[in-house]
């Protein structure tokens, strides 16, 4: 790169976190992370063994995410409570532990004079009005969680408005190792199946379609902003491609060689039928393309399996 970056993460002992650390770390970056390791993915000595400064705290406490800011040049806010059914059932600890840590992050980065991308989710648009869903789409979420990052992401711009360098990730469904239970989705479930010898659960026909992204896209994302001095702009980051369910599970069926199909139940109620995003702006603003297709992902995920 030419030049040390200095970087600190929030939740970086999570799913995204962690591989976003380890990517960043390999790149060449002076990487950072702070967590409350209470859901983590990760140890604190897998994190140290690497050559990664951790701290171990409450990116709600203002006092703590200061204190380690000197000489930081920009936050990865990735800390956040990320269970969608989680959320429904608890959600003021869902609106208070992610839209107030981001608002202590945002803060502070903005009394500091430090740039700040926010994680964020395509959970923020809700039930799809048009596909491929892109940044202008409408923001109506359907759970507390989705709630929580869109509320996350109006904290963000408003420091925006006072002077605070900003970009905001929208990320679609994102896989890989490290995959922690509360950002589990159908993938890890599927792979736990055939794992164990049984078939795939499908809910509903199939025919429903997702677009999933693999953590080392989004972790080049995160790369590629801070080359471009933080845009302030609002990105998804996604593959841009629709998967049916029905393709997917016979997919990870294939890679197990499981003599088996699929199992067809109920569909689950409130399930969107159709979401993938557009990735044009990304690809406008940060020059981002996807580098590791669905089949690559998940047989590498399949053969290193450890959840």
């Amino acid at each position: 790169m030419g030049y040390l970056v200095s970087i600190l993460i929030t939740g970086g002992a999570g799913f995204i976190g962690s591989n976003t650390a380890f990517y960043l770390c390999s790149r060449g970056f002076k990487v950072s992370v702070i967590d409350s390791f209470e859901r983590s993915s990760i140890s604190f000595e897998e994190l140290l063994g690497a050559g990664i400064r951790v701290f171990r705290g409450d990116v709600k406490d203002t006092s703590i995410i200061s204190s380690i800011l000197q000489g930081v040049d920009v936050v990865v806010h990735a800390a956040a409570y990320v269970d969608v059914a989680e959320s429904m059932a608890k959600p003021l600890e869902y609106l208070n532990n992610n839209v107030i840590g981001t608002a202590s992050v945002a803060s502070v980065c903005f009394n500091r004079g430090v740039g700040l991308i926010y994680i964020s989710s395509a959970a923020v648009y809700g039930d799809p009005i048009k596909l491929p869903i892109d940044e202008d789409h409408p923001t109506k979420p359907l759970s507390p969680y989705g709630l929580s990052k869109l509320l996350g992401e109006e904290v963000v711009k408003f420091y925006g408005g006072l002077g605070l360098r900003f970009t905001i990730l929208r990320l679609f469904n994102v896989y890989g190792p490290r995959q922690n239970r509360s950002y589990a989705g159908v993938i890890t479930r599927f792979i736990e199946r055939v794992k164990a010898g049984l078939p795939p659960v499908i809910y509903g026909d199939g025919l429903q379609t997702r677009d999933f992204v693999h953590v080392v896209d989004v972790a080049k994302a995160v790369e590629l902003a801070i080359e471009k001095k933080l845009p302030q702009q609002i990105l998804n980051i996604a593959s841009g491609k629709p998967v049916k369910i029905k393709d997917l599970a016979y997919m990870v069926i294939k890679l197990s060689g499981l003599d088996k199909e699929p199992i067809y139940t109920n569909p689950r109620p409130g399930d969107i039928k159709h979401s993938w995003g557009s990735i044009a702006k990304a690809e406008e603003q940060l020059n981002y393309k996807p580098s590791i297709n669905l089949e690559e992902g998940l047989k590498n995920l399949y053969e290193n399996w450890s959840f």
